[in-house]
């Protein structure tokens, strides 16, 4: 069975998490796109991180702010702002994780998910 996917609105809503990344200079963005992996619960992974809790937390509402603004539309449900050390925002279809380096390394959500295609979005120094 192939999943529905409204590619266009996708886009839109990718480049706008992206944007709210770059507004906060999050850190080795990477997108991974799952939409030829089976039994996957969304189409895409965008994945980041940043260097403290004070900055993964600002990532995940500069994303929240930035999605809002540009499109008019909230996460589903976010998790992980307590602690900012992985912070989750369900956008249904797209999942957005902020990581601290350190947690990212740990749980590795690049490895677990290696049969998606991943893209590396270019950062400004």
């Amino acid at each position: 069975m192939t999943k529905q996917v409204n590619s266009e609105e996708s886009k839109k809503l990718i480049d706008a998490i992206i944007e709210g990344i770059q507004r906060k200079k999050g850190l080795d963005i990477i997108i991974a796109d799952l939409t030829k992996v089976e039994n996957t619960e969304c189409d895409y992974f965008i994945i980041c991180h940043g260097t403290s809790n004070t900055q993964v937390g600002a990532l995940a509402s500069s994303v929240e702010e930035t999605v809002k603004e540009l499109l008019n539309e909230q996460a589903w449900q976010t998790d992980g702002y307590r602690n900012a050390q992985w912070i989750l925002l369900d956008y249904a279809n797209i999942m957005v994780h902020v990581f601290q380096k350190e947690y990212r390394d740990f749980y590795d959500i690049e490895g677990l998910w290696a049969d998606a295609q991943f893209t590396n979005i270019e950062t400004e120094n």
